[in-house]
Formats: C-alpha cells, structure tokens, sequence
C-alpha cells in the first residue's frame, strides 16, 4: 500500500469516528430528554390526586401513584446506567478522533512539503 491509500484509509477511519461519535451523541441527547420527561413526571406525581395513569407500549393504564412512582424510579435508573455508559463510549471516541486527526495533520504536513 503507498503512501497515498494509507492517508486516504486514515481519513476514511477518521471520518468513520466522527459519525460514530455523532451517533452516541445523539443517542445521549435522546436518553437525556426521556431523563427529563421522567423527572418530571416524578414531580407531578408527587403532587397528583385522584386516580394516576401509566403510560405501556401504546396504552395508558389506571395505577396507583406507588407502582408508578416505582415504575419511572426504574426507568430512570435504567437510563442513568445508559447514559453512563454512552458516556465512557464518548470520551473513549473523542480520544481516538483527537489522536486520528494529529497523525492525519502530520501525514498531511509531509504532503505539503513536496
């Protein structure tokens, strides 16, 4: 392989890291509002009266405020541990972008020499 595939199959990894990232990011983005909603929806509830209702799949279901307090306590414990791991996924893609886009510019800056 000369020396032009090798830069040209760098970029290619490179860009593929940055979608990669991308994607994460979104994904972080996406568990971060459903956070939201359930932190709010955790207020509310604390101060709901009267009959309380939960949303499963497509249907919402009569429940008492208990099993659906305990019900968004569970997703929102899911999702933390998703986040936290969205988070490590993150930083360990920003570390190999950074350290691809150094040795492109190098590379890059012998290309400039010629």
């Amino acid at each position: 392989m000369n020396k032009e595939d090798e830069l040209n199959k760098e970029l290619i990894d490179y860009e593929n890291l940055e979608k990669q990232l991308e994607v994460v990011l979104i994904q972080k983005h996406q568990l971060q509002l459903q956070l939201n909603e359930i932190k709010h929806a955790l207020e509310e509830l604390k101060t709901a009266k009267g009959q309380v209702y939960r949303s499963v799949g497509s249907l919402m279901i009569q429940s008492s405020k208990e099993e659906a307090d305990k019900d968004l306590k569970d997703r929102q414990e899911l999702i933390d541990v998703k986040l936290n791991a969205l988070g490590k996924q993150e930083e360990k893609l920003r570390s190999s972008v950074t350290e691809a886009q150094k040795s492109l510019q190098e590379k890059m800056k012998g290309y400039e020499k010629k």
